[in-house]
């Protein structure tokens, strides 16, 4: 189960990628499994030193009662303290945003995937739809020999 941010390479050039734990709680880990999650309009932010995912949409965990949890809850990445001040430097110095990937799980731990990135004007993403068109076209024409 994975849930993918398409919009973050269409939108950014992503020039570093880290890999981070979520803290979550319970009903959060069950509905994320389920996989109704969307990270499209999320976005990073460094406070008092730890890394935090706001706008992460988790739905709520259908059998879980009052101990539902909020959907738009801000929730903190769990980061090496050099990562953090690694990750934070470089977004001071080049005036770069942090941006959530991908959201997966690994050996049981919720894990996402945030990239460094700098944001695309409108003749880059031309430029991208040519380049994909281009390809789809040399793809077709191989298909066929």
């Amino acid at each position: 189960m994975e849930i993918l941010n398409k919009a973050a390479s269409y939108n950014y050039f992503i020039e570093e990628t880290y890999e981070a734990g979520i803290e979550l709680k319970g009903t959060e880990v069950k509905s994320l499994r389920e996989g109704s999650c969307n990270i499209k309009d999320a976005y990073c932010l460094i406070r008092n030193n730890e890394v935090i995912v706001i706008n992460m949409y988790i739905a709520k965990y259908k059998q879980g009662n009052i101990f539902n949890h909020d959907e738009l809850r801000n929730k903190k990445l769990l980061l090496h303290k050099k990562e953090i001040k690694k990750i934070k430097q470089k977004l001071e110095e080049k005036h770069l945003s942090l941006i959530p990937l991908k959201v997966y799980f690994t050996r049981g731990k919720a894990k996402m995937k945030i990239g460094i990135c700098k944001g695309k004007k409108i003749y880059d993403k031309r430029e991208n739809l040519k380049q994909k068109e281009l390809q789809r076209t040399r793809e077709k024409i191989l298909k066929q020999y």
